[in-house]
């Protein structure tokens, strides 16, 4: 059994991406709706995450731009975001184990809760849910 090691580079960051979107592509829940949003521009897309996450996992400043916009209109509930961090935390368990590992799993809960709440809140005229 091989011992697993933490997230260290941009190869281990693209190992995770990959592997990641390679499930969620052929999720039924999931699958879907990136796959219809995304289209043919996989190649861009996976570019675009791989500096995300070495922005944020290993500091090394390679994304710019505003995550959250792309997401807005999506056709996505609560089970959807659900979906994406069983599956997220699958992947990280499955090859990493360390300090950024953990890191990542905490940023993807906090960034599926904070997406989550702004497409319900921008479904619902800039009112959230705790308003009457």
């Amino acid at each position: 059994m091989t011992q697993l090691a933490d997230i260290k580079n941009l190869d281990d960051i693209k190992l995770l991406v990959d592997t990641f979107y390679t499930k969620v592509r052929e999720d039924e829940l999931i699958g879907p709706v990136f796959n219809e949003k995304i289209g043919n521009q996989w190649p861009s897309h996976l570019e675009r995450m791989y500096r995300f996450w070495q922005t944020i996992l290993l500091e090394e400043h390679t994304y710019s731009g505003s995550p959250f916009p792309p997401h807005k209109h999506l056709p996505v509930a609560k089970e959807h975001f659900n979906r994406w961090m069983e599956i997220f935390t699958e992947t990280i368990n499955n090859l990493f184990k360390g300090a950024l590992a953990e890191e990542a799993k905490l940023r993807a809960q906090n960034m599926a809760e904070m997406f989550f709440y702004k497409i319900e809140y921008f479904r619902n005229g800039g009112r959230n849910f705790f308003e009457s």
